[in-house]
Parts: C-alpha cells; structure tokens; sequence
C-alpha cells in the first residue's frame, strides 16, 4: 500500500519504531526524510488540519533553536509557527503518519494503527 507516508528521522528511535510497526503490519509507507526534504507550509498546514493540532503542538520545544528564536512568546501566530517549523524541520514532531485525508503522530508508535482500523 503506498498511499501511507511517514515524516520519518531515522536517527529517532521513536520514528524508526513507527516504521517497524507499520510494515509488520503489512504496509509499505512512503518514507520522507522531513529533516532533508521539509514539508511546504501548505503542506504542514493540511497535516496539522488532519491532526488536529494547533502548530505548537506539533512542535519540538526542547530542541535548543525553539528558544533561540523565541518559538515560544505567545505572541507569534500560527503562521509564523508553521514557517519556524518550514525553516527549521528539527521542530516538528515525529514522526507523523498520513494516510488519506487523515494523520497521525506516531507518539506513542501505537498511535498510527488507528488511521488503519476502519480500512476493509
């Protein structure tokens, strides 16, 4: 099945158990190396839309560059959070699933198998 994408770092445990899962699950998920390739704005924000989260919330705050450009003043509007995250992949979350219409954040790696649940 190759209409499932994963947000995938291999470099974290977390994504990499993600991706184990959904291929003992049968599925072969497009894998996109988000840190080499980042998602658009437009695209992070059609995720973000299917994940139900307000771009904070996908983002990475112990990463040291959330402080260094001040992510995290209140002020800022989702707009400019999504562009942090289009200028500096390393905040956002990982790693996500999408299949379809819908997303997942794959925290804990369990999380993702609900977007397969109703298929068949």
């Amino acid at each position: 099945m190759s209409d499932v994408t994963i947000w995938h770092n291999p470099r974290c445990s977390t994504s990499r158990a993600t991706l184990s899962l959904l291929e003992q699950h049968g599925l072969q998920p497009e894998i996109v190396e988000y840190l080499k390739t980042p998602p658009s704005a437009a695209q992070l924000k059609t995720v973000l839309k299917e994940l139900h989260m307000r771009p904070r919330e996908l983002m990475r705050k112990k990463e040291a560059i959330y402080k260094e450009l001040g992510l995290d003043a209140e002020s800022l509007t989702d707009d400019k959070l999504v562009q942090a995250m289009v200028d500096n992949p390393i905040l956002i979350e990982r790693p996500v699933v999408l299949f379809g219409k819908r997303a997942a954040l794959g925290r804990p790696p369990e999380n993702v198998l609900d977007l397969f649940n109703d298929m068949g």
